[in-house]
């Protein structure tokens, strides 16, 4: 009974996320972050940065990734499906409408505009999204230079994103073993 109302109240919480979730994923990661660990308290950044990362190495759509492990998180498998059912319900409605009337919009100046307005209006929010995940990317300082690497691996020599989370992991597992847990005590 416990699960099928978290389930119940995850379909709701992600089904809300789901009608704001512009601009791509980052976007529901700041509304994760604002109501599951700012107001309710319920995971905290490092947990929602791990959670994001395991998402992101899937394959998969991103926001549907973290949206079932989420819910498998709070609720076990009923959340997990109802997360995600939440989570892909919208974006399905709008995506249908917009795809029926794409010719209609796409001549319409005012529709255009709007979403030039909208696409300006998500930087901000995945700007906040990113400046809340960094608070828990960062536990040791050692993880400076590991972004850095992986940094100067994507951009000067091109390395395929699925090495550079295989890399991070690899050096999460050296740092870890060299460290108190590694995770957060500032130790490095």
């Amino acid at each position: 009974m416990k699960n099928a109302k978290g389930a119940a109240r995850l379909f709701l919480q992600f089904l809300k996320f789901g009608c704001f979730t512009f601009g791509g994923g980052l976007n529901i990661v700041a509304q994760m972050q604002h109501v599951y660990v700012e107001e309710e308290k319920k995971i905290s950044n490092v947990e929602l940065l791990d959670l994001t990362s395991v998402a992101r190495s899937l394959p998969g759509l991103f926001v549907g990734n973290v949206a079932f492990l989420y819910g498998y998180r709070d609720s076990g498998y009923p959340g997990a499906f109802a997360a995600l059912l939440g989570m892909v319900i919208p974006p399905m409605i709008v995506l249908s409408v917009i795809t029926y009337f794409y010719k209609e919009f796409r001549s319409q100046e005012t529709v255009m505009a709007g979403m030039t307005g909208v696409r300006a209006a998500v930087v901000p929010i995945m700007a906040s999204a990113i400046l809340g995940l960094l608070r828990g990317a960062f536990p040791m300082r050692i993880c400076y230079a590991v972004s850095a690497a992986a940094l100067a691996l994507y951009l000067f020599f091109h390395v395929n994103c699925v090495w550079l989370v295989v890399g991070g992991a690899a050096a999460g597992l050296v740092i870890s073993r060299f460290t108190k847990g590694g995770r957060g005590d500032g130790a490095a």
